[in-house]
């Protein structure tokens, strides 16, 4: 970790760390990018004790901040420097962000207020249906723009819920991050097994590769916080099927978990992640 954070905190040109410019702090056009840059530092912190990761993190936060803009739809975070659209991913790490600093911070109260803003405004975007599904974005009219269900704004959205529902007790967000988990096991898994919905005809691009392994991440954080069996089974039927169904000779783990698809390190990662969460927390 420390080596990752030494070498990536400097200024790099587009296209030698990022497809984008890097700036110095992890900071670029690409508000989400940056945004996982805070997650990946404050779950350091929480590994380590270390300070300046935690530092780190709070200025990521802060120049996010500057991206919150209730000109424009009442609130939200935009996805890009341009400001071209406001979408679940950048609003749902916004959320498990503020939430999970001011969780760490002792005697916070800011980041809690922007947690509380950033949670309320996602709920009143629309971009959750009425399947407690989530779909990609807004439209200019504010409105739910019915764009692709990505498994990873679907587990995003819970992991906001759970850091916010730890930061206020309030049981009405561990309700709702029920509801979207319980909407992925019966509208994402078909035949059991959590599938992207560009995994049947291979046209899942680089980052899409990866979006089941950041849902179950925040799966497994659902799980471990209720306690609840049916959680625990799924997860364990995902790690069952990679392991059966999806793996090499080499121990290579593919794009579609209930077997079949490119190998890379993204689907490995991503198939990882999903191993991880059917252990138990502890």
């Amino acid at each position: 970790m420390n080596e990752v954070f030494e070498k990536n905190k400097g200024v790099f040109p587009a296209g030698e760390k990022s497809g984008d410019a890097l700036e110095g702090n992890f900071i670029s056009r690409a508000i989400d990018d940056t945004e996982w840059w805070a997650i990946a530092w404050i779950e350091a912190y929480d590994l380590t004790g270390d300070r300046r990761y935690l530092d780190m993190a709070v200025t990521i936060a802060n120049y996010v901040q500057g991206y919150w803009d209730t000109s424009t739809c009442g609130g939200g975070v935009w996805w890009d420097r341009e400001r071209t659209y406001k979408n679940a991913v950048t609003n749902g790490l916004y959320i498990r962000m503020t939430a999970a600093l001011h969780n760490r911070l002792v005697g916070d109260t800011v980041w809690l207020q922007r947690a509380t803003a950033g949670w309320n405004w996602f709920i009143g975007s629309g971009m959750i249906n009425s399947s407690n599904l989530v779909n990609d974005g807004v439209t200019g009219a504010c409105a739910n723009n019915g764009q692709t269900v990505w498994t990873y704004n679907q587990g995003l959205a819970i992991g906001g819920a759970l850091e916010l529902w730890r930061a206020t007790g309030d049981s009405s967000l561990l309700a709702r991050a029920r509801q979207l988990g319980d909407a992925a096991m019966s509208s994402l898994s078909p035949g059991g097994v959590l599938t992207e919905s560009c995994d049947p005809a291979g046209t899942c691009d680089d980052n899409q590769k990866q979006f089941k392994g950041i849902f179950m991440r925040y799966f497994m954080d659902l799980a471990d916080s209720t306690g609840d069996a049916s959680y625990r089974t799924y997860a364990q039927r995902q790690a069952d099927s990679i392991w059966q169904n999806d793996r090499d000779s080499l121990n290579r783990l593919g794009e579609r978990w209930a077997g079949g698809g490119t190998r890379d390190w993204r689907t490995q990662a991503s198939a990882l992640g999903a191993l991880v969460a059917a252990t138990p927390a502890g």
